[in-house]
């Protein structure tokens, strides 16, 4: 069932953890994870099957010492310098976005409230929509697409005003495909922070490379006292940060009285480094102009 959009309502079977709602193209197909035993039973028999009770005897594949690699038709790069070999871009390839440090203090609007097992699928759709990967401005404007279609034109709003969108989630936010630009849209669109009760591990060291602050609730009750549209403050971030020390968020919307509430990070003394400089290529490169040497 792989490389094709199902029947609408239709049952199809995927061998590879691609089975997110709508993914397959057709939003309400029933895509069900299997292993490659389960989807070959089926395709004989024509229903979910157990493979076991065929009564088949499973074969043993004896794997060669060596694999025969054949990369006759792989071109290897010019033997030059870097600097002497142009780069030929089409009208939809772009140069990557630069991104700045991390402020001293993070003042923006709640510009998405989300509840949770929200996909990288949910934050930056697939399809026909990757054509855009190498054009982060206009791949961009489709930043939570199939959830809603205004947030674009909200976070580029908030950009004219001169302040950051920060993302408000409930658990397990980023789940799914690893695909980078669901971090890398939502920092060119000026998201700071990103305010969860979970991460899923890749997409939150997605996040960090793009210097994007991934925050945790402290309390998961605060979750539900804030509001989309609302004014946040991280004041210190910066300081605190650096130090290791409790960060602090206050809702200064008019209706919430300067609440407060704390979140914590779960970043290595790299990772927090890393945030500081604005992301993983802002942070390489101050180690190549100082001189000095990252692990």
């Amino acid at each position: 069932g792989n490389s094709y959009s199902p029947a609408t309502d239709a049952v199809s079977l995927r061998t590879s953890n691609r089975n997110f709602m709508g993914r397959s193209g057709t939003k309400t197909a029933k895509v069900y994870l299997v292993s490659p035993e389960t989807a070959a039973a089926a395709a004989i028999t024509g229903r979910i099957t157990d493979p076991r009770e065929l009564g088949l005897k499973y074969p043993h594949i004896a794997l060669p010492e060596q694999f025969y690699i054949d990369d006759s038709m792989i071109l290897q790069p010019a033997r030059t310098s870097v600097m002497g070999v142009e780069v030929y871009r089409g009208p939809n390839i772009g140069a990557p976005p630069s991104f700045s440090p991390l402020p001293d203090t993070i003042s923006g609007l709640v510009t998405i409230k989300l509840g949770d097992n929200i996909t990288t699928d949910h934050i930056i759709p697939a399809g026909s929509r990757m054509k855009y990967r190498s054009n982060i401005a206009k791949y961009a404007e489709f930043v939570f697409e199939p959830l809603d279609r205004q947030f674009y034109k909200r976070a580029s709003e908030t950009m004219r005003k001169g302040k950051y969108n920060i993302i408000v989630a409930g658990d397990s936010y980023g789940q799914g495909s690893s695909r980078e630009h669901a971090a890398l849209c939502p920092a060119f669109l000026g998201v700071k922070a990103v305010i969860a009760k979970s991460f899923e591990r890749i997409h939150m060291a997605n996040l960090i490379n793009f210097g994007i602050l991934p925050l945790i609730f402290d309390s998961r009750a605060d979750y539900g006292l804030i509001d989309g549209g609302d004014e946040l403050e991280i004041p210190d971030v910066r300081w605190r940060l650096a130090n290791n020390e409790q960060i602090v968020v206050r809702d200064k919307s008019k209706d919430k009285g300067g609440y407060e509430f704390k979140v914590r990070t779960q970043l290595t003394e790299r990772e927090r480094s890393i945030i500081l400089a604005g992301g993983l290529l802002p942070y390489i490169k101050s180690g190549i102009k100082g001189g000095g040497e990252r692990r």
